[in-house]
């Protein structure tokens, strides 16, 4: 289950991200990085025990777990979510209780805390997000890492809206837009969603609970994406789509995709890439 904590919205809060104007031109990048963006997130979904959430029915990509699946408490579990978090800034708010949580768990004297499993909180679901994206070779300049979805995504915005031309990422609206391997698919988990992604302009820089997943297949009618601290683990989500590979509406409505350009512009534009939809 995702969990939602305050202490994150007061580190999300501190500062809000440059204005448009004042942020650099990204750098191009080749279509690499979004395979290798790809293969980081099914590698670690196998190694969590390809757990599926979601829509039933067989995933669309194999999967060969390298063990059984694992909650984020195991202790086999403790150095691949310390990775996780040793790619955002926030980790010193993160490790060190986690670190004797996991001391206690080897002990044999509990995790922690009465009720507060290892890796519990905070919770990791963008610091998954920003560890697959920097492994991928993704610079912080054109994906700034962080713990919480709402920071990175104001930075992916601001990007599109100085460089649209040159930015790895473009918001677009769920309702309009199928998504395609490489992209994310991003939820408000707030009790008061915002209705559109255009709302998220008046509060830029401010915490706002949000969960995204990276679409890894497309098909008809169906669209899968991995995402952590789902179900306390990685997890392949699966869900429902319309004839045109559109995402049908959800009890949680999706929010905004941001579309994956990694490989896509200037002066790989014109790469002979294959369209991932097809």
């Amino acid at each position: 289950m995702l969990r939602l904590l305050p202490l994150l919205a007061l580190l999300a809060a501190c500062a809000a991200p440059p204005p448009a104007a004042q942020l650099p031109q990204p750098l191009s990048y080749p279509p690499a990085a979004r395979e290798r963006m790809l293969r980081l997130a099914l590698a670690e979904w196998q190694d969590w025990g390809c757990v599926t959430v979601g829509l039933p029915g067989p995933a669309g990509l194999p999967c060969a777990p390298r063990e059984a699946a694992r909650p984020e408490s195991a202790p086999e579990n403790f150095p691949r979510v310390l990775a996780y978090w040793r790619a955002v800034p926030q980790s010193g708010e993160a490790i060190p209780a986690n670190r004797t949580r996991y001391q206690r768990a080897l002990e044999g004297t509990g995790g922690g805390n009465p009720g507060t499993p290892l890796w519990a909180e905070p919770f990791w679901s963008a610091a998954f997000i920003s560890w697959v994206i920097g492994a991928a070779g993704v610079d912080a300049p054109e994906f700034a890492p962080d713990a919480a979805h709402a920071r990175y995504l104001d930075h992916l915005d601001a990007l599109a809206a100085a460089w649209p031309a040159q930015a790895p990422f473009l918001p677009r609206d769920p309702a309009l837009y199928a998504p395609a391997p490489g992209d994310l698919v991003c939820r408000d988990r707030s009790s008061r969603p915002l209705r559109d992604w255009a709302e998220r302009a008046e509060e830029r820089g401010r915490f706002r609970p949000m969960h995204c997943d990276i679409v890894v297949h497309a098909a008809p009618g169906v669209v899968e994406a991995v995402g952590g601290n789902v179900s306390d683990t990685v997890a392949l989500a699966r869900w429902a789509t319309d004839g045109e590979g559109r995402l049908l509406p959800e009890p949680r409505p999706f929010l905004v995709i941001m579309e994956n350009r990694l490989g896509r512009t200037p002066p790989f534009a014109s790469s002979s890439l294959q369209d991932p939809r097809s």
